[in-house]
């Protein structure tokens, strides 16, 4: 009887503690609970423990359990779970570990399937690799019945610590998955640029969701694969599957690199009719776009109206400005944010470092360079460096610009070499071009644009021995120039075409069509048709597509 009578008076406080809200709430049912002597009734601690969970009142859940002499395993579980939940990582592994504390006791708690997901999850967050191997070990110790969420918890932990191979093994071992357990290991390749095989397991996916497509489309962007991203992102439209946010901000770098505009400007529409643009990032990846694609008066008119700008807003318009050679327009942006009381990043320097350099303002970007370093005690890398060196040697400030690539803290890379070597073409400088030279043969010794650049050098100032000695160089190495390329959005598809690649379709035609362009403007310069027919032969007119050089 008296066992019925607890049990009546537990389902009596169950509803009260679902109620509550605030951690008020929950010490009034606590003090009841404590007037009829239930204080260490398992089953209510652990409702109180979630109440508390809910309301975030972590310190009072921590009160409960610990007031309990002997807590089953679904308090434990209730405990961590709640440490989880609210990223106490490092107290979640700490139950986890009394748990376990006496085994040879007569009455031992032993983890359960409800155990083991929000540990592992804890060592992943903690970023402990070793420990979350051993909690792996506790599972064929343990032998939990099986659950999918805990498998799902494993391959999550795997792919964080970039451990792909347990993670997929892992996945093979499991006699059912659900569409958690393949977006985990997909994004896990994506992540570390395998794209085979995150393409290969992707193609095989019974059920894809958005989550699926986001990662693929992301993983291509990490790695370059634009064309790639561009395609899985149609893709997904084809399957009827509409973009979110966080796929709209993974394709839009795709469309900047590709000049995509117009898959751009549609994304741009989708997203204002979707209610992305109340979203920082959206706008932010809108507007590197515009930038990038050549359309800066949009990506202002977009700038202009967010009603909330971060540190990358700025960064990007400023980045912006200083791409389209607005060095004044970057400046003047920059000034505006220090004025809104938002803190420059590292990224924001090289945007307004860039802006210098295009506009010649050597003094200023010595300035800023020097602000960033005083002002915020932001430490440079080696693209703050390469910045500065550009800065001066566009600037003719050749002397300093070597100074600084030869006394910066770390190896100068071959970006900032190339740039000295650019410079001293434009200024004339063959001293610091052979001292850039030296430095690139080391570094890129097979490029052939580095031999071809001081070659243009030695030209420029007639030492035509020296030209001589760069050619016969670049014979005797069989090095060959990396041939040109271009891209072009047609029909909302991005076509990229190669120098001397004949295997386009309708090459033909295009070479046709330029030639014909070639035609009409010899015709306005010299205004004599008959003379310019007269240069192509009867055999190439008969065909109809005249013979196109590149």
């Amino acid at each position: 009887m008296a066992v019925n009578r607890i049990r009546e008076l537990e389902d009596l406080f169950v509803p009260l503690l679902q109620q509550c809200e605030t951690l008020a709430d929950v010490k009034k049912i606590h003090g009841c609970i404590i007037k009829h002597r239930l204080s260490q009734s398992n089953f209510l601690v652990t409702k109180m423990v979630d109440a508390c969970d809910k309301a975030g009142a972590m310190a009072y859940a921590n009160r409960l359990f610990k007031g309990v002499i002997d807590p089953n395993v679904f308090l434990y579980n209730s405990i961590i779970r709640a440490y989880t939940h609210h990223s106490m990582y490092n107290d979640a592994v700490g139950v986890y570990k009394l748990m376990l504390k006496n085994p040879e006791s007569e009455n031992p708690v032993v983890p359960d399937r409800f155990t083991f997901p929000f540990v592992i999850k804890s060592c992943a967050g903690l970023g402990f690799y070793e420990l979350g191997k051993q909690v792996h070990g506790h599972l064929f110790k343990f032998r939990p019945k099986f659950h999918v969420v805990t498998k799902n918890a494993l391959i999550d932990m795997y792919t964080k610590f970039d451990d792909v191979v347990n993670a997929h093994r892992v996945f093979d071992e499991m006699y059912e998955r659900d569409v958690i357990s393949w977006n985990s290991l997909v994004s896990g390749y994506a992540r570390l640029g395998q794209m085979r095989k995150a393409r290969a397991l992707f193609c095989t996916m019974p059920d894809k969701t958005i989550v699926s497509w986001t990662a693929m489309i992301s993983g291509y962007t990490k790695i370059g694969s634009y064309v790639d991203a561009v395609d899985i992102f149609r893709q997904m439209q084809i399957a009827g599957i509409g973009p979110d946010e966080i796929s709209v901000i993974s394709v839009l770098p795709s469309c900047a690199h590709l000049g995509a505009l117009e898959l751009g400007k549609w994304i741009h529409r989708y997203s204002e009719r979707k209610g992305f643009l109340k979203q920082t990032g959206v706008c932010n990846a809108l507007i590197e776009m515009y930038s990038k694609c050549g359309v800066i008066s949009q990506a202002i008119q977009l700038f202009d109206q967010m009603h909330e700008k971060d540190v990358i807003s700025w960064s990007t318009m400023i980045s912006g400005f200083a791409n389209h050679g607005n060095a004044c327009e970057a400046i003047e942006t920059f000034r505006e944010m220090q004025r809104t009381n938002v803190t420059p990043n590292g990224i924001t320097f090289l945007g307004l470092l860039s802006a210098c350099a295009h506009a010649g303002l050597w003094k200023e970007g010595l300035r800023y360079f020097k602000m960033m370093r005083q002002d915020y005690k932001i430490g440079p890398v080696v693209e703050h460096y390469g910045c500065l060196v550009d800065v001066l040697a566009r600037a003719g400030q050749m002397g300093r610009a070597l100074e600084i690539a030869r006394t910066m803290p770390m190896n100068p890379d071959s970006k900032i070499w190339g740039s000295l070597l650019s410079a001293c073409r434009t200024h004339g400088n063959l001293e610091v071009a052979l001292i850039a030279m030296d430095h690139l043969l080391e570094l890129e010794p097979d490029d052939t644009g580095n031999y071809v650049l001081l070659s243009n050098i030695y030209a420029d100032l007639g030492m035509w021995e020296g030209v001589s000695g760069i050619r016969k160089l670049i014979r005797s190495k069989s090095m060959k120039k990396m041939p040109g390329c271009s891209l072009i959005e047609v029909n909302n598809v991005v076509e990229e075409f190669v120098a001397r690649d004949h295997n386009k379709p309708y090459w033909r035609e295009i070479c046709f069509v330029l030639e014909m362009f070639s035609m009409h403007q010899n015709v306005i310069k010299n205004g004599d048709l008959s003379e310019i027919m007269a240069g192509y032969g009867n055999e190439d007119l008969d065909h109809g597509i005249p013979a196109f050089h590149e």
